[in-house]
């Protein structure tokens, strides 16, 4: 017996997930180790373990929530965590560097923009829109492979039309 997926489910095709850097997972846990230490002061009893017991974890989570943000081009649409965007409002995609993300999101940016920015990557995606019933001018989203996103979402926008 054979199984084959169900004609809505399609492998992705762009999938990448936001996590965090070893060392902002290191400096992270250092501060929350250092700042335990502190409330701790040799003391004895529930101030002897209470702080690790509930900084770390804390710790640790907080930095889990941080690298939760998944990026997809899939069933014909760009999804940035539970944000939607079907392909066909797609006028165009730019592959935004450092520098190009800088100006985007610079001085000068759009407020009306729908922006997913993580600082500790580099790379960027401009999302051009062309849906007159949506204020959003454009998407900026965060990508460490900005190429491939737009290349990808430029693909599903020419399959849709």
């Amino acid at each position: 017996m054979s199984t084959s997926p169900s004609p809505t489910t399609t492998t992705p095709a762009y999938a990448e997930r936001l996590r965090l850097p070893w060392w902002l997972w290191l400096a992270g846990l250092a501060t929350a180790v250092l700042l335990a230490v502190e409330l701790w002061m040799g003391a004895t009893g529930v101030r002897a373990w209470l702080p690790f017991a509930v900084l770390l974890p804390a710790t640790v989570a907080g930095l889990v929530w941080l690298g939760r943000i998944r990026i997809a081009v899939t069933d014909g649409e760009l999804q940035v965590d539970d944000a939607r965007l079907p392909a066909r409002f797609v006028a165009d995609v730019i592959a935004l560097d450092a520098e190009g993300r800088r100006e985007v999101l610079g001085v000068g940016a759009d407020p009306l923009a729908f922006v997913v920015q993580r600082p500790w990557i580099s790379g960027a995606v401009q999302v051009v829109l062309d849906d007159p019933a949506d204020p959003t001018p454009f998407w900026v989203v965060s990508t460490r492979h900005p190429v491939e996103l737009a290349e990808a979402l430029l693909a599903a926008r020419d399959a849709t039309r």
